[in-house]
Order: C-alpha cells, then structure tokens, then sequence
C-alpha cells in the first residue's frame, strides 16, 4: 500500500465547527476504511497546517476520499506520495 501525507487547514465552516473536528476525523477513518485505506496517524497541529494525517492505500482510496472530504466543506486538503526509507533505497537502486 502507498503512504499518503495530507496538510489540511481547516475552511471558515470547519472552525465554526470545530468542536466536531475529532468525531469528523473518525467519520474520515471509517470513509477511508471503506475504500481499503487505513488512518496511520493524525496530528492536530499549530503553525501553517491545523491537521496532518498520515493515510496507507491506493491512490483511488486516497483521491476518492479526499474528493468525498472535501465536498463536506470543512477543510482543504494538500495531500503528498510520501516514501519510506526501504521504499526509497529500491527506487535508487533502480537508478542507472
């Protein structure tokens, strides 16, 4: 499964409802669990981001849910393909 990355600030709406943000994360878990994926870890955070999430699936998991978040209205997403370091010592080595 691949490792996904996503920053996620939260919209106008979403601090209106900030109250409901953690029942909202396990809503988003049980979602991505639907398409095959698993929540690896999920940071409430300070500074230019309000959440990380940290996510294994496919891609279509990853796409799909985060379509399915983001039409809610509560957040915007940034989302990255994020690599281990095993991950990345096979793709170097595939390297010419």
């Amino acid at each position: 499964m691949a490792t996904f990355v996503t920053l996620i600030n939260f919209t106008a709406q979403g601090m209106r409802n900030i109250k409901e943000s953690p029942a909202r994360l396990e809503a988003f878990k049980t979602l991505l669990e639907a398409q095959g994926g698993t929540v690896k870890n999920a940071f409430w955070t300070l500074g230019s981001y309000d959440l990380v999430v940290i996510v294994e699936g496919s891609e279509e998991a990853a796409m799909t849910t985060s379509l399915a978040v983001g039409a809610l209205g509560n957040v915007r997403t940034q989302t990255m393909r994020g690599f281990s370091a095993a991950e990345m010592k096979g793709l170097i080595s595939k390297m010419p």
